[in-house]
């Protein structure tokens, strides 16, 4: 195994980002008494953990990442640019957005991101 130095393998973020959708989820529905905000943090929480877990067996399995936080991405964004209030759409619009830049940005991927930036681009 190659060290890959003090570098945070991106599986390992993954399961933040799952547990932060989740715990939103929580909270808006203890705060505002909102099903569907509890029932949407539950789904796309659990959808970004079995991403997070495909990516911690095979560094190439991205795909049912990057669509739980691109869609994310997408729906938190239209949310915040129309509310312009940060929390909570605009966190996880940001949020869901910088977990899509290691695929974009291939050449600066380190090991710990990737086998080889081929296998993954």
């Amino acid at each position: 195994m190659q060290d890959t130095g003090s570098v945070v393998p991106l599986h390992w973020i993954g399961f933040g980002y799952a547990a932060l959708v989740a715990t939103g989820g929580i909270i808006g529905y203890v705060k505002a008494g909102s099903v569907p905000s509890l029932a949407a943090g539950l789904l796309f929480g659990s959808l970004a953990g079995l991403g997070s877990y495909q990516l911690s067996q095979d560094p190439r399995n991205v795909w049912v990442f990057l669509a739980t936080s691109g869609t994310l991405a997408g729906i938190m964004g239209m949310r915040f640019y129309h509310s312009g209030k940060f929390m909570p759409a605009g966190l996880i619009a940001g949020a869901s957005s910088s977990l899509w830049w290691p695929k974009f940005q291939c050449e600066a991927m380190t090991a710990a991101f990737c086998v080889t930036c081929t296998e993954v681009c």
